[in-house]
């Protein structure tokens, strides 16, 4: 039991040493990843339990991409029965964002206005009739707004509530662009 076996005891310690500072580095590394999630999770919680309790889900997408739309503090306009005022609750799994936006809930001409920090959008709609799919959302928060009662149905559905509103079914879609000035 001389030197070679020192030697043996030494090297054996080294190993462990290694393996045991290779696990260290491996948990450092994971224990972001580990706590990312964690404060994800608790982040969804929290922007659940901050909803507003006269918010009404429009619609939401679960998995991968998680997603709610929902509309509340829906408010006539004391200059004209047909506009509605809201604010709308966007929540993504990694965002939330409030914008105030409205609708004109006209017969003759519906739309909604809603902006960006580059523009403004005026969306000329044609509740009940023919849709693109890129303008769902927007017949969702138009028929929220101006028909709470058929919120959160479909829009491609209501094409006879449309009719039996007085809504021709026979507009033209289409949107304007203002551009904001640049700050």
């Amino acid at each position: 039991m001389g030197s070679a076996w020192c030697d043996s005891q030494i090297v054996a310690m080294n190993s462990i040493r290694w393996i045991f500072s290779l696990g260290l580095v491996a948990s450092a590394a994971f224990q972001p990843a580990v706590a990312e999630a964690v404060n994800r999770e608790q982040l969804l919680e929290q922007m659940k339990a901050m909803r507003p309790v006269d918010l009404v889900v429009l619609d939401q997408s679960e998995g991968a991409v998680e997603y709610t739309l929902g509309i509340f503090a829906v408010s006539g306009d004391p200059a004209d029965p047909e506009i509605r005022r809201f604010k709308l609750w966007q929540e993504s799994a990694d965002n939330l964002v409030i914008p105030s936006e409205s609708v004109n809930c006209s017969r003759e001409e519906p739309l909604r206005v809603t902006r960006d920090s580059e523009a403004i959008y005026v969306r000329k709609l044609n509740p009940g009739g023919a849709r693109r799919a890129s303008t769902r959302e927007d017949h969702l928060v138009w028929w929220a707004a101006c028909h709470p009662e058929l919120a959160g149905q479909d829009p491609a559905g209501l094409a006879d509530k449309a009719r039996e509103l007085g809504y021709s079914t026979e507009l033209i879609e289409s949107q304007e662009v203002l551009r904001l000035p640049a700050p």
